[in-house]
C-alpha cells in the first residue's frame, strides 16, 4: 500500500455506497462507513425499500438511504423472471435521478441485485464505480458491474485474475470490533474452564441443520477432547443437551460474537466468503463444510477448496460428512491446528478495509 487511505482529507466529498439482498452484501459496508465519516464524506446508501440492507443501514447515524426499484438475477425458471428486468431498468432510471440530485464523487458496490441499476446509473452518470466480490468467482450482479466499474476489489486472488486488468486483490473490509474479543470473556459466556480446547461451530444467523444435526450427534466422541460452543441458529436449540458438559449451545450472537471467536481453538464453519475473511484474519484452523450445489450457485464449495490448496483450512464435503467423517476430521484439525496458524499467520492479505478505501479514493482522482 503506497499510502494511508484514512490520512487522505476528503471534506466535501460525496459517496453512494450499494449491496443488498443478503447481510454478506451489506457487512463490509459497516468496515468501511466509520473510517469514510473520518475521512470527510457525506455518506448516502441506496438500496432495497423492503431488503436487509434497509433493516441494516437505515438505522445508522449519519447515513442517508434512498430506496430503488431492482430485481433479482435468477439462475432458474420463474415467471418474475419476465417482469424483474423491467425493476431493474426502472432502478436505473431511478439510480440516475439521484446521482444527477446527489453528484456524489464516487460509488461503492458491494454486489447483490440491487447494486446492478445502481451501478449502471453512476456510470450513465459519469460517477467512477467500485466493487467488491468477496467469492472465487464473480456472482452474476457483480459481473454485470465489472463492466461499468472502474475497478473491481476481491477476497481471492483466482478472482482478481479473472477479473483482468481490472481486479485487484484486496481482501474484505473487517469490522474492528472483531479484533477486541476476550477469551476470558468467551469462557465465562459459555460455562467453560479453559482446560480443554474449544471448538466453535458457526452456520450464521439461521444456522445450519445438517451440520447442527451431525455435530450434536458427533458430541460423545467430541467432548472428551474438546469443549463445544454451538451458534445453531434461531429456533434450533436442543433442551435435550442443556445440561451437557462442555456443551454451550446459543442461537446467534451479536456483541459478544469477538468474545466467542477469542475463545475459540477450532471452528467448524460453512464456507460463506465474509466468514472465511474474518476467520483468516483472526487466524483460526478451521474446518469447511460448504454449502451443496443443489443449496447454491457452488461459491461456497469454491471458496473451501481454495483456502484447503493454499493450506488455510480443511474441508469435509456435505455428501460425506456423517458423525464419523466429522469426528475424524476436528480430531487431525486438533492434531494439525499449528501447522495451520502458522501457515494463517503468514498469510498477506487478511483486512482489507484499507487497500479497499485507496481504490475508493483513487478512482475518484482518475
Amino acid at each position: 500500500m503506497t499510502e494511508n487511505a484514512s490520512a487522505v482529507k476528503t471534506n466535501g466529498k460525496k459517496i453512494v455506497l450499494t449491496g443488498g439482498g443478503t447481510a454478506g452484501h451489506v457487512t463490509p459496508h459497516l468496515s468501511l462507513i466509520p473510517r469514510l465519516k473520518e475521512m470527510g464524506y457525506e455518506i448516502h446508501y441506496i438500496g432495497t425499500e423492503a431488503g436487509i440492507e434497509h433493516q441494516m443501514i437505515a438505522k445508522i447515524p449519519g447515513i442517508t438511504y434512498h430506496s430503488v426499484k431492482s430485481g433479482k438475477l435468477r439462475r432458474y425458471f420463474s415467471l418474475q423472471n419476465f417482469t424483474d428486468p423491467f425493476r431493474v431498468i426502472a432502478g436505473a432510471f431511478q439510480s440516475v435521478a439521484l446521482m444527477r440530485k446527489l453528484k456524489p464523487d464516487v460509488c461503492f458496490s458491494k454486489g447483490g441485485f440491487v447494486s446492478v441499476p445502481v451501478v449502471v446509473g453512476a456510470w450513465l452518470c459519469r460517477v467512477p464505480a467500485v466493487c467488491h466480490e468477496s467469492d472465487l468467482t464473480p456472482g452474476l450482479a457483480n459481473r454485470i458491474c465489472a463492466k461499468f466499474a472502474t475497478k473491481v476489489a476481491t477476497t481471492f486472488p483466482e478472482c482478481a485474475q479473472a477479473l483482468g486488468e481490472k481486479g485487484v486483490m484486496t481482501g474484505t473490509p473487517l469490522r474492528p470490533e472483531l479484533f477486541k474479543g476476550s477469551r476470558a470473556a468467551g469462557l465465562a459466556l459459555a460455562g467453560f474452564d479453559g482446560q480443554k480446547p474449544v471448538l466453535l461451530m458457526t452456520g450464521g444467523s439461521l444456522g445450519a441443520q445438517s451440520v447442527n444435526k451431525c455435530l450434536r450427534e458427533a458430541l460423545p466422541r467430541l467432548l472428551p477432547q474438546m469443549d463445544v460452543l454451538h451458534l445453531c441458529g434461531k429456533g434450533n436449540l436442543d433442551e435435550s443437551l442443556k445440561d451437557l458438559k462442555g456443551y454451550c449451545q446459543k442461537e446467534f450472537l451479536s456483541e459478544e460474537m469477538p468474545d466467542a471467536l477469542a475463545v475459540a481453538d477450532l471452528v467448524l464453519s460453512r464456507a460463506g466468503s465474509n466468514t472465511l475473511s474474518e476467520l483468516l484474519a483472526l487466524q483460526k484452523p478451521m474446518l469447511l463444510v460448504p454449502y451443496p450445489l443443489g443449496a447454491s450457485r457452488g461459491d461456497q464449495i469454491e471458496n473451501a477448496k481454495s483456502y484447503q490448496r493454499q493450506g488455510l483450512a480443511r474441508v469435509l464435503m456435505q455428501e460425506d460428512m456423517t458423525p464419523e467423517t466429522m469426528t475424524q476430521a476436528l480430531e487431525t484439525l486438533l492434531k494439525e491446528r499449528h501447522e495451520l496458524e502458522k501457515t494463517l499467520k503468514e498469510y498477506p492479505v487478511k483486512d482489507g478495509t484499507d487497500a479497499v478505501l485507496e481504490l475508493i479514493v483513487k478512482a475518484q482522482k482518475a
